[in-house]
């Protein structure tokens, strides 16, 4: 097996800015797991948040790259295992080869990945599309250059609900608050009683991450549901969030890739909550393997290769919402 690592820099259409930053160009890491005819591609984007560099991230697999390419055959849970060992400290690194390596096994296997894990994909939700913060104006721009039956609403201002108030005037499309961690608890609390009137579906992450006290306090006055997604990163975050939120938001990037997702929304199942993947403006490689983990999901937002002026790769489509997979097997994706 031959390991390849590219890096590119994703322009979006648009700035993109949520309640803690804003760009314009997303660094990303590609992964190419190649065996014989076959090639396997996984990706994670660089974030500072998380303190995470493409540079960082290449530079920890180059490391292993011996350890990477003498794999011969080995099923996808126990090469996560074995890899985790090495990377535990840098997830997303992680999460771009355990997606290659998915996509690798799959395509060796004849089948697309959703096909290998026999799950059915009939009733698969419909992804939102999102809005970063920006003038009331350009967010309404941002809807009618895209009409979708569900946005998903970056907040975290002083202006939040007057912004929503607005936007709803444009569509009758369902609504989904993002705060980013940007929103105290009384203030999540009476927001809550006066988004559900304006069409909101679930308000996402509105504290701080490890604000656990406050998350509880939300999870039982608030009108809306609530789901984490700072608050919950690798697979034993999912208790921790249980009666705290009424859901989470799985980020393959921060879990550690497909493998470690699949634990995390099982779980998460187990315990009655709802379950949403998220992504971080992958391009269609990262957003190709997301849509395989669609029959977990109650809710998912992988808009991130739309909001690309120009993407790199080719794999699933999404039009209004609906996904549609590629013809290629394993996730579907193709280099450009």
């Amino acid at each position: 097996m031959e390991l390849k690592l590219r890096s590119f820099n994703l322009k979006l259409k648009h700035t993109f800015s949520i309640s803690r930053e804003s760009y314009n160009v997303q660094p990303t890491l590609i992964v190419e797991l190649k065996d014989g005819g076959f090639s396997g591609f996984g990706e994670a984007t660089s974030n500072p948040y998380y303190n995470i560099t493409v540079e960082k991230m290449m530079q920890d697999l180059t490391v292993l790259k011996p350890i990477i390419e003498a794999t011969k055959d080995t099923a996808p849970e126990e090469f996560w295992k074995q890899m985790y060992a090495h990377l535990k400290h840098n997830m997303f690194a992680l999460c771009a080869l355990d997606l290659a390596y998915n996509d690798l096994f799959a395509r060796k296997q004849g089948k697309k990945l959703y096909e290998l894990w026999n799950y059915d994909i009939s009733n698969n939700p419909l992804t939102d599309y999102t809005i970063g913060i920006d003038t009331v104006e350009k967010m309404v721009s941002k809807m009618n250059e895209l009409p979708w039956p569900i946005y998903k609403i970056k907040l975290g201002t002083k202006e939040d609900i007057k912004i929503v108030t607005e936007l709803r005037k444009h569509t009758n499309a369902i609504f989904r608050i993002d705060a980013n961690c940007g929103w105290t608890v009384d203030e999540t609390i009476k927001n809550s009683k006066i988004l559900r009137d304006l069409g909101v579906e679930f308000l996402e992450q509105p504290l701080k991450a490890d604000d656990w006290d406050g998350h509880k306090e939300v999870y039982q006055k608030s009108v809306l549901p609530v789901i984490a997604d700072e608050s919950c990163q690798v697979e034993a975050d999912v208790a921790k969030c249980y009666n705290h939120f009424h859901g989470v938001n799985v980020k393959l990037v921060k879990c550690g890739g497909l493998t470690a997702a699949r634990h995390m929304l099982v779980h998460a199942k187990e315990l009655r909550m709802k379950t949403m993947v998220g992504c971080m403006t992958e391009s269609s490689v990262g957003i190709s393997a997301i849509a395989h983990l669609l029959p977990l999901l109650d809710y998912v937002d992988m808009d991130g290769a739309l909001l690309l002026s120009e993407d790199i790769a080719t794999g699933v489509t999404i039009k209004y919402g609906i996904t549609t997979y590629s013809s290629l097997n394993g996730t579907g994706v193709a280099l450009i």
